[in-house]
């Protein structure tokens, strides 16, 4: 699974998503996890309502899972979910790799509900159409 970081110094989750200068990729999973691309962004990232500067972001995380932010938007927040990534929000700036060791040690035990959909994103679902097992709402 990926996970995207949004940062301005490549080492903590201290950005809001839309000025963040970088995002950070690292694939992750209970056995290990990995550096894998950082994006970086231009200058030009000031809070002014330009929902343009989002697209390139949405479009770098594309196949993450879930995204660490220090802050963001409420329509960024939207266009994330509706991305299937899932946005987690940090309180205070913290170092990437505590997080990646903190999930790694949730991934090796019974994960949430939410991340373990998180984990199947973009994986194709099945359903069992002759299964006896009836489905609620």
């Amino acid at each position: 699974m990926k996970i995207a970081f949004a940062t301005q110094d490549q080492q903590r989750v201290d950005a809001h998503f839309g000025w963040a200068k970088h995002l950070a990729v690292y694939e992750i999973s209970p056995t290990g996890y990995g550096f894998v691309q950082d994006f970086g962004f231009g200058e030009d990232l000031a809070e002014d309502g330009n929902e343009d500067k989002l697209a390139p972001k949405l479009d770098a995380i594309k196949d993450c899972a879930i995204v660490y932010v220090a802050a963001i938007g409420g329509s960024a927040a939207a266009r994330v979910v509706a991305s299937k990534i899932h946005p987690i929000k940090v309180t205070q700036p913290e170092p990437i790799v505590e997080i990646l060791d903190k999930l790694q040690g949730v991934l090796q035990g019974t994960p949430p509900p939410w991340l373990r959909k998180a984990l199947l994103k973009d994986q194709p679902r099945e359903v069992d159409f002759d299964s006896d097992d009836e489905v609620r709402a």
